[in-house]
């Protein structure tokens, strides 16, 4: 707590004030956060050689405004107040999907007009990642960020490990390697997709084959593979990883996973060039729901974290000053596709 006081001895601003001051600066900053414990007025008296008074002053005018508070015999403590609230955010997404824009919105609607947002892309390019973070100021109170990389993800952690662990919070997916106490709202890839895909077992049994669409240049998690794989090992389905749907010739008794838009319009097309019942014969599951899904084909099955709760969680992490780490809820809708 010392270290963000300061008193500058040649300026003009009493020496009450400058306290007070950086005080406030310091909860504005996320730097001091609620419930810490300020120093005595002995230790500010010696580390600052100011006069009693002075010091008494300032934590006068600190309790008149409701930042900080008194406990009988333990000293002075800084409280939740507006003053915590003014909020400036560096918001970091690797791309602007139509998923991305539904935490966007939602993120944005919670906190309120009055929060100042740095908003960046950087297109799961981890060189621009690297360089966003490293040029940006480091005024922000709170660091919000996803990252998902096609490649060079393996030393994000390091970059991120770089900024305030209590104003971070993680988004969509967990990195190895980050360290200290920090807030995330996260999916759980590999457990998410196994229990869709039980839930969904009565209707994938018409099925012999289970195929996914995974992309061998993807910024998905390979877990989702894990997830896959457990799954129809345990249940008796024969796998197919097809890396690249262009080539791909459709085949009845097959139900297809995909995690690309793209890949699920190109999937559609070569169903439609064929006799297959869509729902019978061959079955589409698609990953992350949006609302187009729901009318394509008279209804795409869908397997989706929810992203606009995923959101408004990161936004009520912002506002708590919390370090929690949430699990976001995930959930099979079914429709004609499968």
């Amino acid at each position: 707590m010392l270290y963000h006081i300061k008193i500058n001895d040649y300026s003009n601003t009493p020496k009450y004030q400058q306290i007070y001051n950086s005080i406030v600066e310091g909860i504005e900053n996320r730097d001091i956060l609620p419930g810490d414990k300020l120093p005595s007025i002995h230790e500010l008296c010696a580390e600052f050689d100011v006069s009693k008074g002075t010091i008494e002053r300032a934590y006068e005018l600190l309790k008149e405004k409701e930042i900080i508070g008194a406990v009988k015999g333990k000293g002075f403590y800084i409280n939740y107040t507006p003053t915590g609230k003014n909020l400036k955010i560096f918001l970091l997404f690797n791309k602007l999907s139509v998923h991305k824009k539904i935490i966007y919105d939602s993120f944005v609607e919670l906190l309120g007009p009055t929060v100042a947002i740095d908003f960046f892309i950087y297109n799961n390019d981890f060189r621009l990642f690297r360089d966003l973070i490293q040029r940006q100021t480091r005024n922000h109170t709170h660091y919000v960020i996803i990252g998902h990389f096609f490649d060079g993800g393996e030393k994000a952690d390091e970059l991120i490990n770089s900024l305030p662990k209590h104003k971070l919070v993680i988004l969509d997916k967990l990195l190895e390697g980050i360290t200290g106490n920090y807030a995330a709202v996260f999916q759980n890839f590999e457990k998410d997709l196994y229990q869709a895909l039980v839930e969904a077992l009565p209707l994938l049994r018409k099925y012999n084959t289970l195929s996914i669409l995974f992309p061998s240049y993807s910024y998905h998690p390979k877990a989702i593979l894990n997830g896959y794989y457990k799954f129809c090992y345990e249940h008796g389905f024969q796998t197919r990883v097809i890396h690249n749907i262009q080539n791909e010739s459709i085949e009845p008794q097959q139900a297809y996973i995909n995690l690309m838009e793209e890949d699920l319009v190109e999937l559609i097309k070569k169903i439609k060039q064929t006799n297959y019942v869509l729902g019978q014969e061959v079955g589409i599951l698609s990953y992350n729901d949006t609302p187009l899904k729901e009318f394509l084909l008279e209804g795409i099955t869908v397997m989706s974290t929810d992203f606009a709760q995923m959101g408004r969680t990161a936004a009520k992490l912002v506002l708590d000053g919390s370090v929690e780490h949430v699990e976001n809820p995930f959930k099979l809708i079914i429709r004609k596709s499968l």
